[in-house]
């Protein structure tokens, strides 16, 4: 029986105690000898269980909440983005009839936390959930999954040994990059720099492979120097460039960034430094971040449809709530090239 299945009997039957036993120890009744609530709470911590909370999941009925998780360790509620990704998933959930049940993870290592986000799935409260923001390996995701539940994540794989209840959902982020470089080097940038995202999530090393290929597919050579460290905050853009700009080695005509937000924080960071983009560098981001149309100069990008993508994910992932399947999901999208005016040609 996985821990996701376990009841009430089946952890009286393994403690070798009686159901009401079990019960008398989950309400901390007094009247329960020392040895055997011990006995009783070791079984529940082994098998991680978490009596139900509501009577229609006790009937065996669906809870029609799925869980929304997003896994970053800053303040989100100022990103429009990120609030734009929230909305998604609620609305449409809420075409199907079910309510998202939201949560922030500040920090994906910290076992309180991982513990309370596990109670919410073994306690039944959702019939699965979305993470966003994980790394390309996350603990919880995968010990989830091996328990049963059904599991969406954005930017991620699915591993060797595929699973039907794990729906990962990605951008074709080798062809976004080909685009961005093909672009540059159509008006006339060979001195190509790069601002990486966080190489610990699976778009971070993907981006970065995808701007070697470019690369070498339009004969640019890569300067290392021009390989900057990053995350997908604009902090780090800003800081990435504003550390570059102390050096005095030679300077890129152009800049990749691994997102919009890091495109913003580099062109703060080339602005305090006396630097115009793009009289003195171009640059182009990647997502297309509601802000990038209206920013100065107006954002060069390349566009992904985030609310597709999650219209997407959440209709499978409830699809598979309702009617469980073998088969595999793995949702791509692909990318596309939005010209404006952070770029010229040299």
């Amino acid at each position: 029986m996985k821990k996701a299945d376990m009841n009430s009997i089946e952890i009286a039957r393994l403690a070798g105690v009686s159901r009401s036993t079990v019960s008398r120890v989950i309400n901390n009744y007094a009247n329960v000898p020392p040895k055997t609530r011990e006995k009783v709470m070791k079984v529940i911590q082994q098998y991680n269980y978490f009596p139900n909370v509501s009577a229609q999941v006790l009937a065996g009925k669906r809870a029609r909440t799925i869980g929304l998780f997003l896994i970053a360790p800053g303040h989100v509620s100022s990103d429009i983005l990120t609030n734009m990704l929230i909305v998604s998933v609620i609305e449409d959930a809420s075409a199907y009839g079910y309510y998202v049940l939201t949560h922030i993870i500040r920090d994906a290592n910290d076992t309180e936390t991982i513990n309370n986000v596990k109670e919410i799935f073994f306690q039944r409260r959702i019939d699965g959930g979305i993470f966003i923001g994980a790394a390309k390996h996350e603990p919880i995701i995968e010990e989830l999954i091996s328990e049963g539940f059904i599991v969406g994540v954005v930017d991620q794989e699915q591993p060797e040994i595929q699973q039907f209840n794990r729906i990962v959902a990605n951008f074709n982020n080798d062809s976004g990059m080909k685009q961005a470089v093909a672009y540059l080097a159509g008006l006339g940038h060979s001195k190509i720099g790069v601002i990486n995202g966080d190489m610990n999530r699976l778009s971070g090393p993907t981006k970065y492979e995808g701007f070697l290929k470019a690369m070498q597919l339009c004969g640019l050579h890569v300067n290392q120097d021009w390989v900057l460290a990053g995350s997908f905050h604009e902090e780090s853009g800003y800081e990435a460039i504003y550390s570059f700009l102390r050096t005095q080695g030679e300077r890129p005509t152009a800049i990749i960034a691994a997102n919009d937000s890091v495109a913003f924080g580099a062109i703060r960071a080339l602005k305090e430094h006396g630097l115009q983009v793009p009289a003195d560098m171009s640059i182009i981001g990647f997502d297309d971040h509601p802000l990038s149309d209206k920013h100065h100069p107006a954002l060069t990008t390349i566009r992904v449809d985030f609310s597709g993508m999650l219209k997407r994910l959440t209709s499978i992932l409830i699809a598979k709530i309702e009617q469980p399947t073998a088969d595999v999901k793995q949702i791509t999208l692909d990318c596309s090239l939005v010209v404006r005016e952070s770029c010229r040609r040299v």
